[in-house]
């Protein structure tokens, strides 16, 4: 089932104007900071939020929006699975109930809808479950059980909005991984909206960024942590974007300062630097590096071994140090610093 999608919503100060398509068996996350969209367009396929223009369309034939036609298809008529963030399990109910229920609303049988649920209880994982109610399951059980509902009625889209948000850090690694493993065997349409870069580059076949309700960028994880078109995707991925214009083995940043690259440029770029590429040192330093600019440290924030060093100066950057360094160096916020890089650790691309 192909879902393609292009629609238009007002929303009070923000315009979404967002076009997407998502094949068989793909999966497309859609991410970007809060506020940009991203859950409006999940509304709107869902059902739940009728657009102000636009086509929503299955399988090429399928429609469930169509604003010029006068066609809106409410979200129980739509065959498709929903995840939310907080799992939204009927409290009442039973974990096998709550997977049956949307079984039931179609006329199914109980005893074939509960044994249809039980099938998929025990895929995720909660074999012998069945019985509890949501209160007497832990998040990760409750969410799988979420998963288990959304993919009992065989939906021809799969929505997932902020699925493993509302997890602890443990947890989210475990369900993220049994969550990949379904996801490759579904055979539908799967839209995932996110904020965190770790769930899209893991969990997606293609990714789309919003912001301010238009697409900025789109590509596969690898494309697109690799090559950021904008200041929110670069630092989402720990990097610092340098907007400029290259000539030759040199590019001059659009801020003022320049940067020594490694390959040939030539005309509007950007320079993309890794944090550990980035080395700091208290007086300017000799040797091989050519990019060598003073700067002033902003903010220092403990980032897993590391410690993560906003900097400020002719060149903007992202510095990651361990813990030891930045105490040898006795670094605090304010602190005056000589940053280098390697030319050949800049990656450069065309803007």
């Amino acid at each position: 089932m192909t879902l393609t999608a292009d629609v238009r919503v007002a929303r009070g100060p923000l315009a979404v104007d967002l076009a997407v398509e998502v094949a068989d068996g793909e999966v497309l996350a859609v991410l970007g900071p809060n506020g940009a969209g991203k859950s409006t367009l999940l509304r709107v396929l869902a059902g739940l939020l009728p657009p102000d223009g636009g086509r929503v369309v299955v399988d090429g034939d399928r429609v469930w929006d169509d604003v010029a036609a006068g066609v809106h298809l409410p979200a129980h008529a739509r065959r498709l699975g929903m995840v939310f963030q907080d799992h939204l399990l009927f409290p009442h109910l039973s974990a096998v109930d709550n997977v049956a229920f949307g079984l039931r609303t179609r006329r199914v049988p109980k005893a074939a809808a509960r044994a249809a649920a039980g099938d998929w209880l025990a895929r995720v994982g909660l074999e012998g479950l069945g019985n509890r109610r949501p209160g007497q399951l832990s998040g990760g059980q409750a969410q799988r059980a979420a998963l288990a509902r959304a993919l009992v009625g065989d939906p021809a889209v799969l929505l997932l909005d902020e699925p493993l948000s509302a997890l602890d850090a443990r947890t989210r690694l475990t369900v993220r991984a049994e969550l990949r493993r379904h996801l490759a065997e579904f055979g539908g349409s799967t839209v995932l909206v996110t904020h965190d870069p770790v769930d899209a580059m893991a969990l997606a076949d293609r990714v789309v960024v919003v912001e301010q309700g238009r697409v900025v960028q789109a590509g596969t994880p690898a494309d697109v942590s690799r090559h950021p078109r904008t200041d929110y995707v670069a630092r989402l991925v720990g990097l610092a974007l340098l907007p400029g214009t290259g000539a030759g083995g040199t590019v001059r940043l659009d801020g003022g300062g320049t940067v020594a690259v490694a390959e040939e440029t030539a005309g509007p770029v950007f320079v993309a630097v890794r944090p550990e590429s980035v080395a700091l040192y208290l007086s300017a330093p000799h040797g091989s590096p050519r990019n060598v600019w003073p700067a002033r440290l902003v903010s220092a924030t403990p980032h897993g071994a590391t410690v993560r060093c906003e900097l400020d100066g002719e060149v903007p950057l992202v510095a990651d140090v361990t813990a030891t360094a930045f105490a040898e160096l006795g670094l605090a916020p304010g602190s005056a610093v000589w940053a280098t890089v390697k030319a050949s650790e800049v990656a450069v691309y065309a803007r």
